[in-house]
């Protein structure tokens, strides 16, 4: 069973920075696409961004276009840079992990999660 495990939550305010990681057991996980997802209080879990196994692709929700940035490396371990945070970003945040090598934004596709790490935007 692949294990996710999310960090670098927190408190944050408006227009301020955090980076969240999510390491990935590479036991028996050869290494698909990872995610990112988010999910509000009394709102439905939602795609932010994806990249693929090698890096050179990657696929974000408008919402975050421009402000969140996705990188992975090697130990399979995913990154969300977010700049410029607003409060409509307070979530629970989710990685994501699939066998398959391809990005997609639906949360079915993905077949290993983590426990999520909360995200709090003051205003």
């Amino acid at each position: 069973q692949v294990q996710l495990v999310e960090s670098g939550g927190g408190l944050v305010q408006t227009g301020g920075s955090l980076r969240l990681s999510c390491a990935a057991s590479i036991r028996t996980f050869s290494g698909g696409a990872m995610g990112w997802f988010r999910q509000a209080p009394g709102k439905e879990r939602e795609f932010v961004a994806a990249i693929s196994r090698s890096g050179l692709n990657t696929y974000y929700a408008d919402s975050v276009k421009g402000r969140f940035t996705i990188s992975r490396d090697k130990a399979n371990t995913v990154y969300l840079q977010m700049n410029s945070l607003k409060p409509e970003d307070t979530a629970v945040y989710y990685c994501a992990a699939r066998k398959e090598d391809y990005t997609d934004q639906r949360i079915r596709t993905y077949d290993y999660w983590g426990q999520g790490t909360q995200v709090t935007v003051s205003s």
